[in-house]
Parts: structure tokens; sequence; C-alpha cells
């Protein structure tokens, strides 16, 4: 369906929808998983063509970040890898396309960051509803043609509360400030509509606070087998706490280890197992093995391996996450979870499984509590909640996938001479602004001194061989 065809189009049906995202498989992190899900469930009713555009790593930046030496040698091989672990969770065939844009990996940034204009990825033809996953990572360096120019519709999707990482960096408090209006400016220029996860993030223009992620359907069956065992008097959880996600201090394990350090004589009782890899491995391994507690540190593992099915505690002090995903899979598995009072857990809030605390003697509290009793039994209403068709429904209706009707096909009335309204001269100023941030993308330099990896302009040599792609002066 062409752009313009797209106009007459108002219902949504036959839309075709390009799902940009900033990871892949294997590598295994929130923008690689949660994309992909998204691209099947919103491909499964074959009402929409579906496009699912992820960076294609050159051998070299595979080896820093793909886990246990999985390289691709093609694009197709990573292609066939990520369908099979995608069909081996959901039991369904994916019916959607995935095409590959050049990226590269910043070790600094521990990131994958795109090169050259990757709206190129989608033939003009198809260019008809964008989704942005991470929309401010996608555009800080973008240079070429405007997404909105290009997109009858773009919808961002913010993961990441980029300016928690930063606040805990040097000079955190001052970068944080000056990212934040970054993230507002390339935000505005290029999105529609912005989907925040929850109220953690920054407030951005024309934003709308909605989780639209659920989880891999693998826990909710993990869940139902779980309450089977209990309705027939069976022992269903036998073991004790535990956590999992990427070991680095950011994500909750300083703030865990603080307060076992502070209440050891209160949860003298508690034994905690945590599993992860990452950076600081080794210091949270050396920081546990000084507190008088047990607490196990083991690396990490699949949350969906038998390993977990029997634990009964999910502890969870993460601040940094958006809407944490290893908490929404254990309280699908039917754990009790004990997290933070936090906007980044506020969708849980629904859930009688969580138990959140505001300070560290209600940590204590619930955590003894939660040792002692048994989970309440997860209804279908709360699976259901957790699914990912629910988290598609709620995306469909806050993206306005139904009601989309293009800007251009709206009639535009006489104006009286030398009248200009508010909406144009937003449009201008919007215009003049995107020109701007256009300009200075494609200057070398500037784009050094924001972080972006040199010579990104254009694709290399050997991505432009790997990806079959033309070289091409970059379209404004």
């Amino acid at each position: 369906m062409s752009t313009a065809a797209a106009a007459d189009d108002p219902i949504g049906r036959n839309q075709h929808v390009a799902i940009f995202t900033t990871a892949s498989l294997p590598w295994m992190t929130g923008t690689a998983v949660n994309p992909l899900f998204r691209a099947a469930y919103l491909a499964k009713d074959g009402g929409r063509e579906v496009t699912l555009a992820v960076p294609w790593l050159s051998l070299k930046d595979q080896v820093l970040v793909y886990p246990k030496n999985v390289t691709f040698g093609l694009p197709s091989d990573q292609e066939a890898y990520v369908r099979l672990w995608l069909e081996e969770r959901t039991g369904m065939a994916s019916g959607f396309n995935i095409k590959f844009y050049p990226g590269k990996f910043s070790q600094e940034k521990r990131s994958i960051l795109p090169v050259g204009d990757i709206t190129e990825t989608i033939p003009d033809e198809e260019a008809d509803i964008a989704v942005l996953e991470e929309p401010e990572h996608l555009t800080w360096y973008h240079h070429g043609r405007r997404w909105k120019t290009k997109f009858r519709r773009v919808i961002g999707v913010v993961h990441t509360n980029y300016l928690e990482y930063v606040r805990r960096e040097k000079n955190g408090y001052l970068q944080a400030f000056l990212l934040k209006y970054i993230n507002s400016w390339v935000i505005d220029i290029y999105c529609h509509k912005v989907i925040r996860l929850s109220a953690a993030t920054q407030d951005l223009p024309r934003s709308i606070v909605c989780n639209v992620h659920g989880v891999n359907p693998r826990f909710i069956e993990i869940g139902k087998v779980k309450h089977g065992q209990q309705q027939r008097g069976e022992m269903a959880l036998t073991k004790g706490a535990y956590y999992i996600g990427k070991m680095i201090w950011s994500k909750g394990y300083k703030e865990l280890l603080q307060l076992l350090d502070e209440h050891q004589n209160k949860l003298s009782g508690l034994q905690l197992d945590l599993y992860g890899s990452g950076e600081d491995s080794d210091q949270v391994k050396k920081s546990a093995e000084k507190l008088k507690l047990p607490v196990n540190v083991y690396p990490g593992r699949d949350h969906a391996d038998p390993l977990f099915h029997d634990y009964k505690v999910f502890i969870n002090p993460s601040t940094t996450d958006v809407v944490c995903t290893t908490t929404a899979e254990a309280l699908a598995m039917g754990k009790i979870v004990i997290c933070a009072n936090h906007p980044s857990n506020d969708f849980f809030k629904q859930f009688p499984n969580c138990h959140m605390y505001n300070n560290s003697d209600e940590f204590v509290k619930l955590t003894l509590q939660a040792i002692s009793e048994e989970p309440a039994p997860l209804t279908d209403e709360s699976r259901h909640e957790l699914s990912w068709e629910a988290a598609t429904e709620r995306f469909v209706k806050v993206a306005e996938l139904n009601e989309v009707i293009s800007e251009k096909a709206l009639p535009t009335p006489p104006k009286p001479f030398m009248f200009v309204s508010s909406t144009e001269l937003m449009r201008s100023l919007e215009d003049a602004s995107a020109t701007l941030h256009n300009t200075v993308s494609g200057i070398e330099a500037a784009r050094r001194a924001f972080g972006a990896i040199p010579e990104t302009l254009q694709p290399d040599e050997e991505q432009t061989k790997e990806l079959g792609l033309a070289r091409s002066v970059s379209k404004t």
C-alpha cells in the first residue's frame, strides 16, 4: 500500500507497520526480545503487513555483543536463528518480515547505534506506520530522510530510563540535564506520538504512559503447571528467594546488598540466590561474601530454566528499569514479588502477589512475610493482563492504529491574506528544528562531540557488501 493510498484507509486494515529496534537476538536484552514479540502478535491476525527492522553487526562487533560465541556470516543465518527462537516460545509461525539495517556497537555506551539513513530499510511504497523502539536512541545521530516525511505516522516506544543511568556516572546530573533536553528535541522532531512504558521515564512531547509489553507465553504455561500442582495439594514452590538480572550495580544489586547488610539480624532466616552475568559480577560476589546471610551468586541463566520453577519469592529492588520484564515473568509463574514502590512498578500493583515497600523496614517485613506464606492463585484475568495478546491490544489502542488518518488527507480551508495559524507556526518551527538537527548530524566533528561512533554517516564497505546495499547520497 503506497503512502498516498494509506491516506484513504483510516480503518487501519492492511497497514504496513515497520518496527525499528536497537538490538537483536541472540543478545538477550529487552529491545531485542520485546519488539520481536510485538511484531509476532501484531502480525498474528493477518490484518497488517509487519516488518521488524533490526541491526546487523559485522563479525568483530558480534563477538563483543552476542553470548556463547554465537556469530552469523549472513543476515539470513541470523534471521533463521531469530525465527526458530520465537517459534519455540510461541508455538506459532512468524508471519512477519525481518530486515536488517547496518549498526555498530559502542563499547562506551554498551549499545548498538544505527549507521547511515536507516529509513531506507523500508521502501517508500511500504512507508506507512513506523514504530521506533527506543526513539531517542534511534534518532540521536540520525542523518537523512526525516521520519515524519518518510512515514505518515511515527510511534515511539520508550524502553529505557537513560537519565537514571547517566545520573550514576561521573558528572551525572549535568549529563542528565543535557540529555533530557536532547531526548525531548529529537523525539519532538521525529515522532507523532510516544508511548512511555511507565512514568519512570522522562515526560516527553505528545506522550502517554501505558505498558505495551507482555511476557513470553512460556512463563504463563509454567504458572499454570504450578497452579495445577497446588490444587492437587502438591508442594509446588519448595525453594526460597532469588533475584535474576544483568549483574551490574545499577540493576538493583547495590540497593539489594545494602538492604541485606543493614538488616542481617532481622533477616537471619533468609537464604537468597542471585543469578546474573555482567561487568560487576566479581564485585557483587565479593560484597555478598562479606554478609553473614547465606547469599549465593551464580552466573546468569534463562529465566524460563527449570531451575527457577520452584522458587517462591522473587526480590527485585531495581529502580532503573522502566518496566521490569523479570518481575512480570515471576508474577506469571505464580511467585510472590517483593519490589520497590516506584513508578517503574506501577503496572504490577494490580496483582495480589506483588508486594511493594517504601523503606527498608517495610522491605524486611514483606520479605519475611513472603517466605512464610503461599502466593495467591493467579486468575485468568491476571494471566491475560500479563500476556502479549493483552499488550498488543493496549498497543493498538494507545497507538491509535485503527484510527490513523494522514495529515496530508485533511482538506486545507482558504485562509485570509497573511494569516498564519498556530498549527502552521508550530510546524514551521518543527521543520526548522529538523533542518538544524539534520545539518548538525551530518558534520563528522559534531557527531563525535556528541558521542557518535566515528565514520557512521554511511555503512562501511564490509556492511554494504553483507547487506547488499547500494551506496547512495542521503535524502533530506
